[in-house]
């Protein structure tokens, strides 16, 4: 069965309904993805509504890196809703450069969270990968995977070696995604992980569409294509990935 590792639920206006496509599509398990305080509400009501399938990650990611958070009630949230990874957090250059210095200090409080609650870490990185590797090395310890993976093989072969996971989404599929494939054929077997990031970046043959869960089997095909192996041995391969990341 797939495994989903980002959705971001509180996007959709149907949630169980793309659930419900994504079991029968062949999805078995997902990860609801917070960011955002209703993020984070949302992805626990829904990993504990299908519990056993749907697992929740809790975080702030780059918007607000300038909001005043509650760490203190952060911690006792992620510590009491059985969360599994503390996510999505990071750093985007693309969208707020003038942030930079307060996203790098919000990241490294999720990160000090992470560590006090022995969770691995969903990171997001646009246009932000040197100090994304130089906060990362400086933060001996984390754990996690670098989702929608959008850099070269440079970069992730700098993340694998901090034994870090690399996720690839939609983007895999693209036409013009010719570096992100380069990666994707690059990254060992024991790395990978595959998604969504739904509602965004619907994978080809789905342009156009939200994106939901049960397209992650595009991503999983394409990157059997990429690397020389059939679907059923990604999906294998990225499962087990899965749950060995989210201790499953």
């Amino acid at each position: 069965m797939l495994f989903d590792t980002h959705v971001h639920f509180d996007l959709l206006t149907d949630a169980d309904g793309a659930i419900a496509r994504a079991f029968d599509g062949g999805v078995g398990s997902m990860v609801a993805v917070g960011g955002s305080q209703c993020g984070n509400k949302v992805a626990v009501e829904i990993a504990g509504k299908y519990q056993g399938r749907i697992l929740a990650a809790v975080g702030f990611d780059r918007e607000h890196a300038s909001v005043k958070i509650d760490f203190e009630a952060f911690e006792t949230f992620a510590r009491e809703n059985r969360v599994c990874a503390i996510g999505e957090v990071g750093l985007d250059y693309h969208y707020h450069p003038e942030t930079a210095v307060v996203q790098k200090e919000l990241l490294g409080r999720m990160f000090r969270i992470a560590k006090i609650l022995n969770l691995p870490v969903i990171i997001h990185s646009r246009e932000a990968d040197a100090d994304t590797l130089e906060i990362l090395t400086k933060n001996s310890g984390i754990r996690g995977v670098v989702h929608c993976f959008t850099g070269d093989w440079n970069f992730a072969e700098k993340l694998v070696a901090l034994g870090f996971y690399i996720s690839f989404s939609g983007i895999l599929t693209f036409q013009n995604a010719v570096q992100v494939r380069e990666a994707a054929r690059a990254v060992p077997d024991d790395r990978l992980l595959i998604e969504t990031d739904t509602p965004y970046l619907a994978p080809v043959p789905c342009r156009g569409k939200k994106n939901e869960p049960a397209y992650v089997k595009h991503v999983a095909g394409v990157l059997a294509n990429v690397r020389g192996l059939s679907p059923e041995r990604i999906t294998e391969i990225t499962t087990l990935n899965a749950e060995r990341l989210f201790g499953i």
